[in-house]
Order: C-alpha cells, then structure tokens, then sequence
C-alpha cells in the first residue's frame, strides 16, 4: 500500500528518499525488462572495450540507436505511466520535467569498487556544489529489475554539507577513498519490483554485487538550469507523442528546449 501524497513529500524532503516496495508486479517488471536487455545486449556489443574495462552504468536508453520504434513508445509509456506520474507529482513541483535515463550494472573489472558521490560533483567546483544542493532538484527513480545489494544513501544530505568524514571520504581527501564505509550511510537492499526514489545531489552510492541491473529515470523541475544536460534524440519523436498516454512529462522538456 503506497503512504499518501503528503506522506512521501515529507520522507522525500526530510530525508532525501523513500522507497516503496513491490510497487510494481511481476508482468510489469518482466515486459520492462524484456526491452531494456534489448538495449543492454546490443550497448554491451557496441561498447565491449569500455563494457569490460570500466564501465558500470550507460545512458540514453530511449534513444533511437538501439531499441526500434515500438519499442521506444512501450518504454515511454512505462515511464510516463499513471504509477510513476503519481510519484513524480508528489515529490516534485508543478512541471516536472524528463532529462534521462540510466542503466546500473555491475563492472565487468573485480578491481572497480562502488564510490561515494553527490551527482552535482561532475559539473561543479566544491563551492558551486553548496550552493546547487540548496538550491535545485533533480530526482532519480529507481526500479531494479532483478534482486540486488541496492543503494547506500547518507540521509538528509540533499540538504546539508558534508561533514568531514563524509568531505574526505567522496573527496578522496587526507589518504582516504571513495569506496570507504561511512559511519552516517544507510544500506537500502532493493528487490525487482521496489521503486526508489532519491534526490540526485544527496550523498550516495550503488552497490555492487547479486544480478545488479536497475533502471534509472531522471527528472527535473522546470524552474532548473538543467534543459542542456537533454539530448534530443532520447525525446520521443512527433510521431510517438500521440501513443503516449500521458506525454506532459517529455511535453515539459520539449517546451523548455524550445524556448532556449
């Protein structure tokens, strides 16, 4: 039973997270999974160097490279669908708006350990980090597709700094490094079928073992400087946004583009 509207904004805004189990049943997660191996299979070929050497994650999975036309629209539909769009709208502001989607997996390379990270950390200096955490909000919501170890989020983080443990630790400051355990952290395990959700700025890591293999959905608010970060092609085309039942969350994202 999913807690009301009121209920998931406050765990959200409180802690920066919340997840609900078997929010999602089992042909629901089986037809999803269906085409993201589709698009994983034919990544890992493409990309076999990087597949083996480091990678642990791809993007764009409702681009036009590798997943066909229906294809696209099934996933588009999934992600825009009445489940998903109730959570969306209960965490996030008036026009939320769609930026990505990633795919998690373990790395290939045994000498890759899972890392401690605040997302805003690959665009900013430390300073510009502070002042982007109180100030907006980008959301992943995250479905695994098979049992898995989860996550390791450091609660209350999307709205404070680090302290110094944590600083060192995502910083690899002072001899330490970003797979270290930290004394604030909060395993979550996860299971096919559960639904996080989690602010991307918070400090938090993925945990590697089990069939890891979840999908991410990023999303935004409007109000946000983030319309650069979205590659066009994984929009749905024209074409696409009348078999999509409920299309305001790519319409926002459409519109947002037009106007830069």
């Amino acid at each position: 039973m999913v807690e009301n509207r009121s209920q998931l904004y406050s765990s959200y805004h409180d802690q920066g997270y919340f997840v609900i189990r078997d929010y999602f049943n089992v042909a629901e997660i089986s037809a999803l999974r269906k085409v993201i191996l589709k698009f994983h299979e034919a990544w890992k070929k493409d990309n076999e160097e990087f597949y083996r050497e480091e990678a642990f994650n791809s993007s764009l999975i409702t681009g036009s490279q590798y997943l066909a036309y229906d294809d696209r629209v099934q996933l588009f539909n999934f992600i825009s669908s009445k489940k998903i769009m109730s959570i969306i709208d209960s965490v996030m502001a008036a026009n939320p708006a769609f930026m990505n989607t990633q795919l998690f997996f373990n790395p290939v390379n045994s000498h890759q350990k899972d890392f401690w990270h605040r997302d805003c950390q690959y665009d900013y200096e430390v300073e510009d980090q502070k002042r982007v955490i109180s100030e907006t909000q980008v959301v992943h919501f995250r479905i695994p597709l098979f049992d898995e170890l989860g996550m390791e989020l450091v609660p209350g983080t999307h709205k404070r700094w680090d302290n110094d443990e944590e600083f060192e630790v995502r910083q690899e400051e002072k001899g330490r490094v970003s797979s270290e355990s930290l004394s604030t952290g909060k395993k979550i395990k996860l299971a096919a079928g559960d639904l996080l959700v989690f602010s991307a700025d918070m400090i938090h890591r993925g945990l590697y073992g089990l069939d890891r293999l979840s999908l991410d959905m990023l999303v935004f608010d409007s109000t946000g400087d983030y319309v650069d970060y979205v590659d066009d092609d994984c929009l749905p085309e024209t074409s696409m946004l009348d078999k999509i039942d409920d299309p305001r969350l790519f319409m926002n994202t459409i519109d947002l583009k037009m106007k830069t």
